[in-house]
């Protein structure tokens, strides 16, 4: 259990308050706008939700799901965060999961259950509640070296061994040219069970789902003080919150608790997105509109939207948000892959904080006994958020089974990562960056 005083505070000089969403393309594409009202005055509620991603909207559609009285605060809109920006990377697994198992291997069947259980609840709110966000299937790993390879052929010996219902199958290098349109891969692992969506659109459209099954949300109304007791109250600007249970949902943007911020590292992560293409580049770039990441510990990943654009993403040396450094960073490596985009023009660069454990587990455990928190999904976000709603979800209907797997697996405190972490990210790229041309 993370110890910390009856009332908690944010660091002020980390606080984000009502700003609107970064400049991506998904922001500037966006199908519906949230425009949910500030808290003004004081409400009670059975769960009070602090963060409007994910893990948040999750959390509040499955508690509303199941006859819960629900309210969710944020500080600025619904997916201002990585939920929002991220590469729209539909991908199961959970981050750590070795250890995961390693801690529980009687409960190996269960771990393989979540490893793709987030895929079923997306896929089933799409249908559901008529969620428009361009959702496909089809996703390929990559192998750039002889190591890669092997990965992946022990990876498509598991899905086979555990009866995994979608196709799924290994490339050699021709095969992954011919799919992919580049020479920059020597095989992979092509998996239709996986894919890609317009992350800004599902967080928003499962948000309006939330708000009509009865879910209160509010936005551009940060929590500001947490007062805990057997009831919780969460102050905000304007107004209050008196709940019974809390979840906090800030994931790297978390800043109530110091204690929760000091157990992962704030890593950033950039897009760039290029012009719509024509048939012609299509014909070789990405033929088959797939999304694909590589295996490196500094990884890149690619994806087309649904408007033909290529998504390129990576994480970088670098912290800002300036455009142009953005796309200095990312037109090379993009460019490496597909040498034919060299003059193509790049209409979005963005970047946003995921959050890295040092033990790589997602982060879900108890600051009190009524109030819990999820986050740290390492890069994972899109499935395992959904995962981890439905698990806060049980834990305040009392059921533990999954919430113990990962609670039992707290990160060990990194010490002075509060003010020190862009130092301690940045020596850490470089060191993952040799470790991926040389091993």
């Amino acid at each position: 259990m993370i110890h910390t005083p009856a009332t908690s505070q944010p660091d002020k000089e980390i606080m984000h308050f009502a700003e609107e969403h970064t400049s991506s393309y998904y922001a500037a594409t966006a199908n519906r706008h949230s425009s949910f009202p500030r808290l003004k005055g004081d409400i009670r509620t059975d769960v009070c939700v602090i963060g409007a991603g994910f893990t948040g909207i999750a959390t509040a559609l499955t508690l509303a799901e199941r006859s819960f009285n629900v309210c969710v605060l944020e500080a600025n809109r619904v997916g201002w965060g990585a939920s929002g920006r991220n590469g729209g990377q539909m991908i199961g697994g959970i981050s750590g999961e070795q250890k995961l198992l390693d801690a529980n291997p009687a409960q190996a069947d269960l771990i393989w259950d979540m490893h793709w259980h987030g895929h079923d609840i997306i896929r089933s709110r799409v249908e559901r509640y008529e969620i428009d966000c361009d959702l496909k299937h089809g996703y390929v790993d990559v192998a750039i070296k002889p190591r890669h390879v092997r990965d992946l052929e022990a990876a498509e010996r598991l899905l086979t061994s555990r009866n995994f219902p979608f196709e799924h199958k290994l490339l050699g290098r021709d095969e992954t040219r011919d799919i992919l349109g580049t020479d920059a891969y020597i095989g992979a692992l092509q998996n239709m069970g996986n894919g890609h969506l317009h992350p800004l659109n599902l967080c928003v459209g499962e948000a309006q789902a939330a708000a009509e099954q009865g879910v209160q949300i509010f936005e551009q109304s940060a929590a500001l003080r947490v007062d805990h007791g057997e009831a919780v109250r969460i102050s905000t600007a304007e107004g209050s919150v008196t709940a019974d249970f809390v979840v906090m949902a800030g994931n790297a943007y978390q800043v109530l608790n110091k204690s929760i911020r000091g157990r992962f590292f704030p890593v950033r992560s950039y897009i760039i997105a290029t012009e719509p293409l024509s048939e012609e580049q299509l014909d070789t770039v990405n033929p088959h509109d797939f999304a694909i990441c590589d295996p490196n510990f500094v990884l890149q990943y690619f994806r087309l939207s649904a408007d033909k654009r290529l998504l390129f993403g990576g994480r970088c040396n670098y912290f800002g948000d300036d455009q142009e450094v953005i796309k200095s960073n990312l037109r090379p490596r993009m460019q490496k892959i597909y040498p034919q985009l060299q003059d193509v023009g790049i209409d979005y660069a963005w970047g946003g904080t995921i959050a890295v454990p040092m033990n790589r587990v997602p982060q879900l455990g108890r600051i009190a006994p009524n109030v819990f928190f999820s986050n740290a999904y390492s890069g994972h976000g899109v499935n395992v958020t959904h995962v981890a709603g439905e698990i806060m979800a049980d834990i305040i209907g009392g059921t533990a089974e999954r919430f113990d797997l990962f609670s039992k697996l707290r990160s060990t405190r990194i010490p002075g990562v509060n003010r020190f972490g862009n130092a301690m990210v940045s020596l850490g790229i470089v060191y993952y960056g040799l470790k991926d041309k040389l091993l």
